[in-house]
């Protein structure tokens, strides 16, 4: 691989996503996207003991979808590349404990899909590995359990507040498939003091801002290069942020921009607020349906940029700020 620009990679044998899958729970299943995944539950505790063995459960699930759509076996994947908003990233651990595959746990908070995704191209086109996974999940449950109050507490949600995707997603690396990952880029820390962690979308916004800008001038292109610019999970808030800083710096992408958390609910009737967030959400969304619109040729060159907020409940629970990171994948049909 070779180095463009500032913090671009292209990658000289370009790996290949050979296949995907997209797990979702309930929420999901009544949301627009509901026909992209491949797998939906409608009792969110998986059949499981709690609400953390039910997310390690969809990411078991995701992986098992992604093998098998290419006829793959556990034994057949170098390694494993995975992470969750939980501490630890217990639910990668659990989850794909049975496999018995070489595992690398992955942390980018919401943008950890897109830090898995491109840590696993490098190793395929390093020929560190001949196919790696990358999986993400979260689950509304756990998530609302660590970072802000738990479900029985019935805390009312502010405007701003996201709905944490109760979902998975996996994409399987190798030097076959019909989508290829061009170039990657890893971004940067991006803190401006937003310290509520009600608001990741104005956390996000100024992280996914740095890094589309700085991939836009390390290749020369420009939104109007192509069909879709697709950020992690900024919703609303985030958002309508992002298109004012980056207009500030003479870029408009509204034409070529869509959000993953305003894709998989619909907030007008599912009462998500802002719009949806969590590791899954970006991740479900970019292995159901962006990556199938790529395979029917109604996409052929797309930015994946997932956001993520880099909190943990101590650093809140001490009056830190919330820092974003926003990495970007390449791909093309």
């Amino acid at each position: 691989m070779k180095r463009i620009g500032k913090q671009t990679l292209e990658f000289t044998t370009p790996p290949k996503i050979e296949s995907h899958g997209a797990i979702g729970g309930k929420k999901e299943a009544g949301g627009p996207l509901a026909a992209d995944f491949d797998q939906t539950f409608q009792d969110t505790s998986l059949q499981t003991e709690s609400w953390e063995k039910a997310e390690a459960q969809l990411q078991k699930e995701a992986v098992a979808v992604a093998l098998a759509k290419a006829g793959r076996k556990p034994g057949d994947l170098d390694f494993l590349l995975a992470g969750d908003l939980l501490n630890q990233c217990i639910s990668s651990t659990f989850g794909l404990l049975d496999y018995n595959v070489p595992f690398l746990g992955q942390y980018g908070a919401c943008s950890t899909m897109a830090q898995t995704l491109l840590m696993a191209s490098v190793l395929v086109d390093s020929g560190a590995a001949r196919r790696a996974a990358a999986v993400t999940s979260s689950h509304f449950c756990s998530a609302e359990r660590q970072f802000r109050t738990p479900l029985e507490y019935g805390a009312q949600r502010t405007p701003t507040a996201q709905w944490t995707a109760t979902a998975a997603g996996c994409a399987v690396v190798s030097t076959q498939g019909p989508i290829t990952v061009q170039k990657g880029l890893a971004g940067k820390i991006v803190d401006l003091g937003v310290k509520d962690p009600a608001n990741m979308g104005a956390a996000m916004a100024p992280a996914a801002a740095d890094s589309i800008y700085q991939f836009l001038q390390d290749t020369g292109t420009g939104p109007q290069d192509y069909d879709g610019i697709y950020t992690g999970d900024l919703g609303q808030v985030g958002t309508d942020l992002l298109y004012q800083t980056l207009e500030q710096n003479g870029l408009d992408i509204r034409a070529r921009h869509q959000d993953c958390g305003l894709l998989l609910f619909d907030c007008g009737s599912q009462d998500v607020h802002a719009g949806g967030s969590g590791c899954g959400c970006s991740a479900s969304v970019l292995c159901g349906h962006i990556l199938n619109r790529m395979e029917a040729g109604g996409l052929k060159s797309i930015l994946f940029c997932a956001t993520g907020a880099l909190m943990s409940p101590t650093s809140s629970q001490q009056g830190e700020s919330i820092p974003g990171i926003c990495h970007i994948l390449h791909l093309t049909r």
